[in-house]
């Protein structure tokens, strides 16, 4: 065990639409949605045409530049539709499920008898080998290297994430079995990072095969890449994997049933939510699936599959992303407020920098929406970024050598270790209002394109 690793810096955005710990009922969707989107680095090449029949666990796509990474259904019924968007680009794969759920049966195994290379092969052909991610640039696990260590955070300090407790509530021996299965793939150990306050009562103290490690402060301290940079810092040249907890649970599953069981418990939050709660469903349900939750007659809800910091808008006919077990629903604001920024007292209001009187009431929570109260500024250097930012980093050089697309300056300010939901809350404190994380992904995208 190692010792707790205190993080000074951060913040806790104080939103309202927190889910209470209950699951109001399972949806079997009418359609699931497969979309390449939801897989950094994937380069889709179709296996399947409209009307094709697929069980779960078909495969649906393949990588065009390693045909062994597969996307494979999440659920069994028909090809209902090939969407593509501009010059043909393949969007998403959506079926439309049958009455039954059926399983293409790839037989359960003993985790503990396999050799790494089976346990490889297995992942491959199940398709839950993109719930490996590489670092750097976040991007699917290249199965011909052999990372560093593999690393897991077992807490979420996002605004108003899914409790991994109550989620993977029942999971543990599947969580077991998933992290016995990718120790297999490292020598350098599966690590998992615990939450300080809940380490001593959490099941997932119970994990065996395992380095644990324990952090306390406020948000990013959830964040993986946020662990790393404390645990073991990724220097050029080096390269780790991080998984979730929600998919080494799959894992575990598939190895015990010979099932690709992808039933997640998800959790529909935000301050337009109504009854904020969980529901049990699979990744690509619609969030058309989800109305009972919000009313949308003024189309004025903004759908966000993850956390409202650093997930993706997927827009009212879109679908829950692969590696996601969040929804946040809120008001999408286009209105302009009169004087408001010169107004004494905004009690709805809340500041990060004191501007206004939200520090006196440090317990309440703000409808917040999407309005970001001005337009994009000039980047000036500030210490903004780094009151939030918990990383031995210079973010604000870092961001300004991906816009010059420097490479030299972007390693050394940074580039392997971060992805941009690490820099994500120094996007909402951004007094200039610039879109960080888009700048950090390019910045990412260049490095792939320059370095590969």
């Amino acid at each position: 065990m190692s010792n707790n690793i205190n993080l000074k810096k951060g913040l806790d955005i104080p939103m309202a639409g927190a889910p209470v710990q209950k699951t109001v009922r399972e949806i079997a969707p009418a359609t699931v949605s497969v979309k390449p989107s939801d897989f950094k680095g994937f380069k889709p090449r179709l296996l399947v045409k409209e009307g094709d029949t697929v069980l779960a666990g078909t495969p649906v796509m393949a990588d065009k530049n390693n045909p062994e990474i597969l996307v494979t259904a999440p659920a069994s019924g028909t090809v209902e539709a090939i969407v593509r968007g501009e010059k043909r680009k393949l969007l998403e794969v959506r079926i439309k499920t049958g009455e039954t759920m059926e399983y293409v049966d790839f037989g359960a195994r003993n985790v503990k008898s396999l050799s790494a290379e089976q346990v490889k092969e297995a992942l491959l052909a199940s398709g839950l080998w993109l719930g490996l991610i590489q670092r750097p640039y976040g991007i699917i696990a290249n199965p011909e290297v052999k990372p560093k260590a593999i690393f897991v955070s077992a807490f979420n300090t996002a605004p108003l994430a899914a409790y991994l407790e109550f989620a993977l509530d029942g999971e543990l021996e599947n969580i077991q079995a998933g992290i016995d299965a990718v120790a297999k793939l490292t020598d350098g150990g599966v690590h998992v990072s615990f939450n300080e306050k809940t380490m001593a009562a959490t099941p997932f103290n119970k994990l065996g095969n395992i380095v644990s490690h324990s952090f306390s402060g406020k948000h990013p301290a959830g964040n993986t890449g946020i662990q790393i940079s404390h645990i073991s810092p990724i220097m050029k040249g080096e390269t780790v994997w991080t998984i979730s907890m929600v998919m080494l649970a799959a894992i575990g599953k598939f190895f015990l049933t010979g099932k690709l069981d992808l039933t997640r418990q998800v959790a529909v939050t935000g301050p337009v939510a109504k009854n904020p709660s969980y529901v049990k469903t699979l990744p690509g349900v619609s969030m058309k699936e989800l109305a009972e939750f919000y009313d949308n007659s003024a189309n004025d809800v903004r759908f966000v599959s993850g956390d409202c910091l650093s997930g993706t808008n997927v827009g009212a006919g879109g679908s829950l992303c692969y590696h996601d077990n969040q929804v946040t629903l809120l008001h999408e604001e286009t209105e302009r407020e009169l004087f408001g920024w010169v107004k004494p007292f905004r009690p709805g209001q809340f500041s990060t920098s004191r501007s206004y009187f939200s520090w006196l009431t440090p317990k309440k929570k703000y409808n917040m929406g999407t309005n970001t109260h001005g337009g994009v500024r000039a980047f000036v250097c500030s210490d903004v970024y780094g009151k939030v930012l918990p990383m031995d980093i210079f973010p604000v050089y870092l961001v300004k050598a991906c816009l010059a697309e420097d490479i030299d300056k972007m390693e050394k300010f940074g580039i392997y270790e971060v992805l941009p939901e690490d820099l994500a809350l120094c996007e909402y404190v951004d007094p200039s209002k610039i879109d960080i994380q888009d700048i950090i992904q390019k910045g990412i995208d260049l490095m792939i394109k320059e370095m590969a």
